[in-house]
């Protein structure tokens, strides 16, 4: 029932998002004689201060009411209409802009470019979901961030992919994450924000290629829950990090659990736990040989990522757009026939020597070779330790949710029949 009314509030707001769309574009663009195409704008219009303010307020209290929710009240209802409310407010109404996820970018460009000043609101929105998650796991993630709303809206019948898919698809969003950096450090783009799949929903301005993408992730959502937050979200790396840390987490029972079992396959997202209790000494003896064994083949990991990333840092330039313009001055018949770019019609038109080019470009690829050494060694620093984590066996008497994969959306507290911390039940 509750998601038949908030699909019918979401069908709304997308009708009021083409309306308002197209109130704003009923004026044609002008038409320019020399062939000028107007470049579509990746970023939204500069807001008033106060509606910035406004932003910092609802984002403040939507963290704060979330987090009494799953914490305090334990109501999944609750926290089903708080996503409801901020789907509507960040996704549609502010457009997916100002967003946690991709302020990643801009945090990164201020501590790489002293020239770049960082905006406060920019730097609250990617701050203040951490610092809550430090304190009280990853609430952030179970009903203010509009992408997971989104995908946790349409999640109709979803189904577990098991523990080994799971863990070699969660290796994308490590992968994301560094390059998502490089290109930032770089100043070459901000391709978490160019290949956002809902933002172009959101504003209803994404090309067909971006609609696709986001059309498969919401209909893969049907049955696999949460797809991007899962597999692609390079914010979710920082969360799940943070929220290992965290002094409060959401609990599945708030007493002592009785073993019911009722909420053994309750989590879509595979997070929860089960009980460990038989020890087996030659069992852990040969597990602890193999977490020793992916332990000191972790520099080896390092070594071969860092070795491979440096080597294809050339292709990972070719995103630069200062390289794509060396590239054109230097081999003209690879691009014969095709149309001239902006960024070549104004390096002709500012009159500098190709020379000048070519030495900024070899400055940049210098940056991508460290930068490709430093993200292979990321990735080989994380595949090990993905591997060691597998091996890892805590002992625990009762279901657990794990404190850095749990979205704290609260699912699993309504199968628990143990109610209030006393032990009371609820028949």
């Amino acid at each position: 029932m509750k998601k038949g009314i908030a699909l019918t509030i979401l069908a709304l707001l997308f009708a009021w998002q083409m309306i308002s769309t197209f109130a704003i574009q009923r004026f044609p663009k002008p038409e320019f004689e020399s062939g000028y195409i107007t470049p579509e704008t990746l970023l939204p219009s500069p807001r008033a201060e106060i509606l910035e303010v406004l932003d910092v307020a609802v984002l403040l209290l939507a963290l704060s009411v979330v987090t009494w929710a799953v914490l305090k009240r334990r109501s999944r209802n609750l926290v089903f209409w708080i996503s409801v409310f901020s789907l509507a407010y960040f996704g549609f109404y502010r457009e997916g802009c100002v967003c946690s996820i991709g302020a990643i970018q801009n945090v990164t460009m201020a501590l790489f470019n002293g020239s770049y000043i960082i905006p406060w609101t920019v730097l609250v929105f990617f701050m203040a979901p951490l610092l809550f998650t430090l304190i009280f796991g990853r609430t952030f993630c179970a009903g203010v961030c509009p992408f997971g709303a989104l995908q946790d809206l349409i999640s109709w019948q979803p189904r577990t992919i098991g523990p080994r898919l799971n863990a070699v698809l969660g290796i994308i969003p490590y992968i994301y994450l560094g390059l998502a950096v490089l290109y930032a450090a770089t100043g070459t783009d901000f391709i978490i924000c160019r290949y956002d799949p809902f933002v172009g929903i959101f504003r209803l301005n994404a090309t067909f290629g971006m609609f696709l993408f986001a059309g498969v992730l919401l209909l893969s959502g049907l049955f696999l829950a949460r797809p991007y937050c899962r597999f692609l979200c390079p914010y979710g790396v920082l969360l799940n990090w943070v929220s290992r840390f965290s002094k409060y987490h959401l609990t599945i029972t708030p007493s002592v659990c009785i073993q019911c079992r009722l909420c053994e396959d309750s989590c879509p997202y595979e997070a929860i736990e089960k009980p460990v209790t038989v020890k087996n000494p030659d069992s852990r003896k040969r597990m602890v040989r193999k977490f020793m064994l992916i332990v000191l083949l972790s520099p080896f990991f390092m070594l071969l990522g860092g070795w491979t990333g440096s080597h294809i840092h050339e292709s990972l330039a070719r995103v630069n757009g200062k390289v794509r313009m060396a590239e054109e001055i230097l081999h003209p018949k690879r691009i014969a026939g095709q149309s001239e770019t902006i960024e070549m019609t104004a390096f002709k038109a500012s009159g500098k020597p190709a020379k000048e080019l070519y030495a900024e470009v070899t400055g940049i690829l210098r940056e991508f070779y460290i930068g490709g050494w430093i993200l292979g060694g990321f990735v080989g620093l994380t595949i090990g330790g993905l591997l060691a984590g597998r091996l890892i066996t805590r002992y625990r008497t009762d279901f657990e949710p794990n404190r850095g994969t749990c979205f704290s959306c609260a699912r699993c507290v309504d199968y628990c029949p143990v109610k209030t911390g006393t032990g009371s039940i609820e028949l």
